[in-house]
């Protein structure tokens, strides 16, 4: 079992920042994959991106070199700092983790205003 737990979240500026973090119950060097996923109103849940245990980050088109997913297996958290937002990148953001099945977090929401 795995619990994740955002925050983060909140109204921003398009041009702004903002950085979530999720925190896991387990180590997060155990876990296979973790990231995070979004979903928009409306909309269908896509990846935003995803890190793998050995490191390796993925990230969507829409947001690659803009956002930035970082991991500290110490802290089990992973994070997600997300520069030049757009009113685009509004949606409910969800922590994603893969151990043996898909974890999910209750999600927070990230709103950019135009």
């Amino acid at each position: 079992q795995v619990q994740l737990v955002e925050s983060g979240g909140g109204l921003v500026q398009a041009g702004g920042s903002l950085r979530l973090s999720c925190a896991a119950s387990a180590s997060t060097f155990s876990i296979n994959a973790i990231g995070w996923y979004r979903q928009a109103p409306g909309k269908q849940r896509d990846m935003v991106t995803l890190i793998t245990s050995s490191g390796t980050p993925t990230y969507a088109d829409s947001v690659r070199g803009r956002f930035t997913i970082s991991r500290d297996n110490n802290k089990n958290t992973v994070d997600l700092q997300m520069n030049s937002l757009k009113p685009e990148d509004t949606a409910v953001y969800y922590c994603f983790a893969f151990m043996s099945r898909a974890y999910w977090g209750q999600g927070t929401q990230v709103t950019v205003s135009s």
